[in-house]
């Protein structure tokens, strides 16, 4: 109980100071031109959030999975422990250390200049360990008995895969996946290095600087300018806001998921 007091506190405060921000312009708007004054809003950023982290989910979400299921259904010797050591690495690794791999290999190395899809890589590296280890849980529920059934009537391991553990574990599965995009959907580190900051509308995350949700209110705060306003911290509280909303909605959403495909009982 005493653990749901600073959280209260620390969302209410978010609430109370980004909710006067809400308006049908702060959505619909982009601060392409506006500055330091007010009126402008968040919605190039929102754009590059989605655009990025779609990306990312896209890149890591099927790699996760796939190496879940190596490690549980055919995972023996020592190229699975060393792939089990290095997601167990993965985990702990750093946020910007993730974004300066990412960095020195792609924009070093090619001279190219920050673009949208290029976080989107670096967010899947933060999310790759998060999906194959809570997928890798969520495969080791579903019995062993109900694979034994399967082998029992001819059915290839992998149809059995398909067919009987995929589908048992499915809810499983979904809620795993949602909690790993919301992980790494307020990232900031590794944004900062490759996706820069665009005060204008860029829906192309293969070119351009792109603007994100975390790196809108680095700028409103007047971190990257220098310059802070009124008007800029009541725009970065309304986008904490929106982010604090938006994780809220995919665990919602991995919880209504995960209830709606779990597998019916009689």
């Amino acid at each position: 109980m005493a653990a749901l007091v600073p959280l209260v506190l620390i969302l209410g405060y978010i609430v109370v100071k980004g909710l006067p921000a809400f308006n049908a312009d702060f959505f619909t708007h982009s601060m392409n031109g506006v500055g330091s004054r007010a009126g402008g809003g968040l919605y190039a950023a929102f754009i590059g959030t989605l655009e990025q982290v779609a990306i990312a989910a896209i890149i890591a979400l099927p790699i996760g999975l796939f190496t879940a299921i190596y490690l549980v259904e055919y995972g023996k010797g020592g190229f699975a422990r060393a792939v089990t050591f290095f997601v167990d690495v993965m985990t702990g690794v750093p946020s910007i250390v993730a974004g300066l791999f990412v960095y020195t290999f792609l924009l070093l190395g090619t001279g190219l200049r920050p673009f949208g899809a290029a976080g989107s890589i670096a967010l899947a590296i933060l999310m790759l360990p998060v999906v194959v280890r809570s997928s890798e849980e969520m495969l080791k529920l579903v019995p062993r008995e109900l694979r034994d059934a399967s082998y029992a009537l001819g059915v290839p391991k992998w149809r059995t895969i398909v067919k009987v553990v995929l589908p048992t574990a499915l809810s499983g599965l979904i809620t795993s996946a949602l909690l790993a995009i919301a992980r790494v959907a307020g990232e900031t580190a590794p944004l900062i290095l490759l996706v820069g900051y665009a005060a204008k509308i860029n829906n192309n995350p293969f070119h351009g600087d792109q603007a994100t949700l975390p790196m809108f209110v680095w700028d409103q705060l007047g971190k990257r300018t220098g310059n802070a306003s009124d008007f800029g911290e009541a725009r970065a509280w309304g986008a904490a806001l929106t982010l604090v909303l938006l994780v809220l909605l995919l665990n919602v959403g991995a919880r209504l998921l995960a209830r709606l495909a779990r597998p019916k009982t009689r």
